[in-house]
């Protein structure tokens, strides 16, 4: 007999530490009623495909992959050969948190990194990589990834993003989005899927849903088909190509068709700003990037961050220097007051005399 498992406190360490969200639970709960076909040859596949044509407003081709990594190098491994290279900012999660598994699928594609000071690529800083060497015994540039939005929370606006496009086409590279976090910039920049993706330029899109209020499951997104020809046999050969694949796809119709993929993000985003509202008037904190999405990266004293988490808290520590905080689709108001009292109390004692 399974015991009932202690419930935890809330934390915002991660987006990935929160549940799944009312409408893709109950997806899945449908889904589970009865029989499907295999290997998405059923119902709830072809809905999440239908309504990710609706949502981006084009016929793009659909697949899915159980997880971001496997989603982002499946990608550019299908845009590029294992002689080309990969152009990225220093920061992105392809280059510094997937363990060179862009490297792997693409059978040794390398990745070149740029340095940046927010984490976002310019279409500068791409033409200077891209044609830096072009001689033989360099990889071939072949495909620039940027992250949307960036490891710092930033978002790419249209703008931005049309102006990466317009290199990458001068230069003949194709252009892909790790979008983790992709409904988050939707909401942050007030704008429309289809305007940060195709209509921009961006040739693949890898469509996060686990931060987005998902068990699992990221979609990846072609948006010229040609590209997509034989992807299949790629996920397949990765083993992602799930056999009872309703069970990634009935999310996905739930969280699309209701709308809810907008709310969840709206909400961690508003979370996002109320945090950084409140600690904004907290003296011996500062902002280290501007919030734009679910992400708040604060710079903290040492011994403040220590005492944080003697008091239970728990975050990240990383880029820049800052304590990361991110927000999910079910981020609780009282528990961020809390964590602003208990920051505000730690910023007291420090100040203290011994």
């Amino acid at each position: 007999m399974l015991r009932p498992m202690t419930k935890q406190p809330q934390q915002f360490a991660s987006d990935n530490y929160s549940g799944i969200c009312p409408e893709a639970w109950v997806a899945m709960e449908e889904a589970n009623a009865g029989y499907a076909p295999a290997y998405g040859e059923d119902a709830w596949t072809e809905r999440a495909s239908a309504a990710f044509r609706k949502l981006f407003e084009t016929e793009c081709e659909m697949f899915l992959a159980f997880n971001g990594t496997a989603a982002n190098s499946l990608a550019l491994a299908s845009l590029c050969q294992s002689y080309h290279s990969v152009i990225c900012a220093e920061s992105a999660h392809v280059e510094t948190d997937e363990c060179g598994a862009p490297e792997f699928f693409s059978n040794g594609s390398k990745l070149l990194t740029a340095r940046t000071v927010d984490g976002k690529l310019t279409p500068d800083a791409i033409r200077d990589l891209a044609t830096r060497r072009r001689d033989i015994h360099f990889p071939k540039p072949r495909v620039v990834t940027i992250t949307q939005p960036t490891e710092t929370g930033q978002v790419y606006t249209p703008e931005e993003i049309r102006a990466i496009s317009g290199v990458c086409r001068e230069l003949g590279l194709s252009l892909h989005m790790d979008g983790a976090r992709f409904a988050n910039a939707c909401i942050g920049l007030n704008c429309e899927p289809a305007d940060i993706t195709w209509r921009a330029g961006v040739d693949v899109l890898c469509f996060g849903g686990t931060k987005n209020g998902m068990h699992a499951g990221e979609a990846i997104l072609f948006f010229d088909p040609k590209l997509a020809e034989d992807f299949g046999y790629r996920c397949k050969q990765a083993g992602q190509l799930a056999s009872k694949m309703r069970y990634l796809s009935a999310p996905w119709a739930g969280i699309l068709e209701s709308g809810a993929w907008r709310r969840n993000a709206a909400h961690a985003n508003a979370c996002a700003r109320r945090f950084s509202k409140a600690v904004a008037e907290v003296s011996g904190v500062s902002p280290v990037f501007p919030v734009e999405a679910n992400a708040v990266f604060l710079a903290l004293p040492d011994a403040v961050a220590e005492a944080l988490r003697a008091r239970g808290w728990r975050f990240y520590t990383f880029i820049g220097g800052g304590a990361r905080f991110m927000f999910s689709w079910d981020a609780d108001p009282a528990r961020i007051d809390a964590l602003v009292a208990d920051l505000r109390g730690c910023l007291l004692t420090s100040r203290l005399p011994d």
